[in-house]
């Protein structure tokens, strides 16, 4: 008797560690709902996606993508156009699938690490060295690999993994749980180490939810400039931004920001990572959307540039405006002034002649002079409305609602002159020889403090560098003349423009 207990306690044990080893693999949840589950069908709609879609084939590396998760009849030719982004070239080890979960919370990152993934196109391999390391050494990824079983927004992503690169990589499945931003800064710290060249980051991301057609519009671009500042409080102050306007039907401006911020985190401070902006939409667009309420779907690109493609790159984004572009924007800034001084409406811009770079989402700042003195200035870094726009609004705040100067008036008015500055992306910096007197504006930030001078104040005062940062520090963020040494420090491009008055 004693023996055949044995034996069966021999034969109960090596079943427990062969059910424990077995493999597990991931059913499809999202095939015959957001893709077809036929695989030739899925081919061919995948197929005519990346035929279809915007193509961009300027970038050497591609260090990761955000791309939308929804069904592909809405979202599939932006996801399309970001995985166009990458070079058809290219090979990775590993292919690092982010995503924040839509059904479930918990305070980290859930790895799925036992078995491989499927689609109708077959099996995505997991790289379960990767991902058991990961739980083993980490306890902010020691959750349980439930929240993958009815997750889609990963799943979403493999039917173009699989059919867009010629040597498939091996995936490593990552779901966050948390809204926590230490926590997911503590996740980006520990995948540090595998973001390199050698690995693609995917973050798996739909944006605005529910809006109006044109709301969504205006806050995924909003959102979208919070990414591309690369800075990931710049990201979290969009977010803000969009929830403080109380848009109606909007629920998240990005519903995973969490996977977007673990991204920032990664690529901060890293001079040579550029976030590029690759295509939009939302399901208004599609045949099967309405107008009402509507999703935002977003593809951007990170690129990696050498110092000599980042040389090209900056004298490529260079802007600069026709005499004729630079008389429309004095002329929509002097209209707007004049109108409200009469008492009437704004006049409503006629978009339909516009020229195209007025229409591009520049940040501006409008300075008023009497006799070269200042009379009034204020403006905007970023922003969601096109050029003509921003510089409207900065006229009419210039003139009537710059705390430091009364309203102005009809006769102050005809004595007044006009400078526009446009302004490029906030970049920040590390070392403040980066900072090119007459190029470079300046942006200050500590915690809630915050301040700036433009490029040209810094010249017109003869100031150095330290001049520069002092009088910024203490007279607009209101740190004193030596609070920038431990502040964040930003550098942004402007083009001056000086009206040509008769």
């Amino acid at each position: 008797m004693r023996t055949v207990l044995v034996v069966l306690l021999s034969i109960f044990t090596i079943m427990e560690i062969h059910s424990q080893n077995r493999s597990t693999d991931r059913q499809p949840v999202a095939s015959g709902r957001f893709y077809s589950a036929n695989e030739e069908t899925l081919k061919k709609d995948i197929a005519l996606l990346f035929e279809t879609c915007k193509k961009t084939s300027e970038y050497n590396t591609v260090r990761a993508i955000i791309s939308p998760h929804a069904g592909y009849v809405y979202s599939g030719k932006t996801a399309a156009a970001a995985f166009s982004s990458i070079p058809k070239n290219a090979v990775y080890k590993n292919i690092f699938l982010i995503g924040s979960s839509h059904v479930m919370a918990f305070e980290g990152a859930s790895v799925f690490n036992i078995g491989d993934y499927i689609t109708p196109l077959g099996k995505a391999l997991v790289n379960k060295e990767i991902a058991n390391k990961l739980i083993k050494d980490n306890a902010v990824f020691d959750f349980p690999v439930t929240s993958h079983a009815q997750e889609h927004s990963l799943e979403v992503q493999l039917p173009f993994i699989q059919l867009y690169f010629k040597n498939i990589p091996k995936i490593i499945p990552i779901i966050i749980g948390t809204v926590n931003e230490k926590t997911i800064k503590q996740i980006a710290e520990v995948l540090q180490p595998w973001f390199t060249n050698e690995n693609l980051f995917i973050i798996s991301s739909d944006f605005s939810h529910y809006p109006p057609y044109k709301e969504a519009v205006e806050s995924d671009k909003l959102t979208a400039q919070g990414i591309s500042s690369g800075d990931p409080q710049t990201f979290i102050a969009s977010l803000k931004k969009n929830s403080d306007k109380h848009i109606k039907g909007l629920v998240t401006s990005m519903c995973g920001w969490s996977a977007g911020l673990t991204l920032l985190y990664l690529s901060e401070d890293n001079s040579r990572l550029k976030y590029e902006l690759i295509d939009y939409c939302n399901s208004g667009d599609s045949q099967y959307g309405g107008k009402e309420e509507v999703v935002g779907y977003n593809a951007i690109a990170l690129v990696e540039y050498n110092q000599k493609s980042n040389e090209k790159k900056e004298h490529k984004e260079t802007f600069s405006f026709t005499e004729k572009e630079r008389e429309l924007l004095f002329s929509i800034a002097r209209t707007s002034i004049k109108s409200r001084l009469s008492g009437q409406n704004v006049t409503k811009t006629n978009v339909q002649w516009m020229p195209d770079q007025l229409k591009e989402h520049y940040g501006a700042f409008v300075t008023l002079k009497i006799d070269g003195k200042l009379r009034g200035c204020i403006g905007r870094f970023i922003s969601s409305d096109p050029l003509y726009e921003v510089v409207k609004a900065s006229a009419i705040s210039s003139a009537f609602e710059d705390p430091r100067f009364s309203p102005l008036s009809k006769e102050d008015f005809d004595r007044t002159d006009i400078e526009i500055t446009v302004l490029g992306p906030l970049q920040k910096i590390s070392n403040i020889n980066e900072i090119k007197l007459g190029r470079h504006g300046i942006y200050i930030r500590k915690e809630s403090r915050s301040g700036t001078m433009l490029p040209q104040v810094a010249t017109e005062n003869g100031w150095s560098v330290e001049e520069f940062l002092g009088y910024t520090s203490r007279d607009k963020a209101g740190l004193g003349w030596d609070g920038w040494r431990d502040a964040e420090l930003f550098i942004y491009e402007g083009v001056v423009l000086e009206e040509m008055r008769k």
